[in-house]
């Protein structure tokens, strides 16, 4: 198969960013299966990568494997030792308690002491608007509140990077309005997103081609465990290059546009 077109994701004569994770000659076998074939991936600090393509391509398995929760079958997959990471899923696990102990217990698995694991959970629930809903069970928030009690827990975590497995697939326009803009602002470094006080990085899966202009840096599509393109978000949607790099990609750009 034609090897697909990797465009380079630093300006000229800037130092590149920092490698957070790096996949090389990756694939990951379900028994006779093949997920995910050969992939070559690399993730920067600062970068917003947005990954594309139909139901089964291999997005999901991609996003588990870069976190960990599945080892490659062969290849590798490289992280860096200096960060941290969070996933978010596109159905959130709620545990049966309050919105604040939903994040507070993430916070004490992870060593907080229990009080200061309380506060920093009562300022992630204000920081994604959910400060009132703080000792409601998690179970009875709708869709929209779920998914923005997640990204709290995410947050209070202050992961360098950020996964997310279709975070809006499942919400109504107001709710996937909200989840896009706590996205963005934690991508942007807003109130001291990120374990360094700076930005988070952010690989995100997604339907959504409004959605990926909007948030995305970078853009990679898949196709049957596939990397079939990886290109800078705005190179991605002008069909001349995207149609050079790889013909089923602006097929399917263009289908999901019609």
């Amino acid at each position: 198969m034609r090897d697909h077109l990797v465009e380079p994701h630093s300006q000229p004569g800037a130092p590149p960013a920092a490698a957070l994770l790096r996949l090389e000659h990756a694939y990951v076998r379900f028994g006779a299966v093949a997920a995910l074939h050969d992939l070559n991936l690399v993730v920067h600090a600062g970068e917003r990568l947005a990954l594309i393509g139909a139901n089964g391509s291999g997005k999901s398995t991609l996003l588990r494997l870069m976190h960990g929760l599945i080892e490659p079958s062969s290849g590798a997959c490289w992280r860096s030792p200096h960060h941290t990471q969070a996933m978010l899923f596109q159905r959130p696990h709620m545990m049966r308690t309050s919105a604040r102990s939903n994040v507070a217990l993430a916070l004490w698995l992870r060593g907080c002491p229990w009080t200061v694991a309380v506060e920093r959970a009562e300022a992630a629930l204000h920081r994604v608007g959910l400060g009132d809903r703080a000792t409601r069970s998690a179970r009875t928030l709708s869709g929209g509140q779920q998914q923005r009690l997640a990204l709290a827990r995410a947050w209070a975590l202050q992961p360098h990077l950020l996964l997310l497995d279709e975070p809006t697939a499942s919400l109504d326009p107001h709710a996937k309005r909200e989840v896009e803009a706590l996205m963005a602002a934690f991508a942007a470094g807003d109130e001291g997103a990120g374990a360094s006080g700076g930005a988070m990085t952010l690989a995100f899966a997604s339907h959504n081609l409004g959605q990926v202009k909007r948030l995305a840096t970078r853009v990679v599509y898949m196709e049957g465990g596939r990397i079939l393109a990886d290109l800078p978000v705005d190179r991605f949607f002008h069909a001349p290059d995207l149609a050079s790099a790889s013909p089923e990609a602006h097929l399917f750009v263009k289908g999901e546009s019609l």
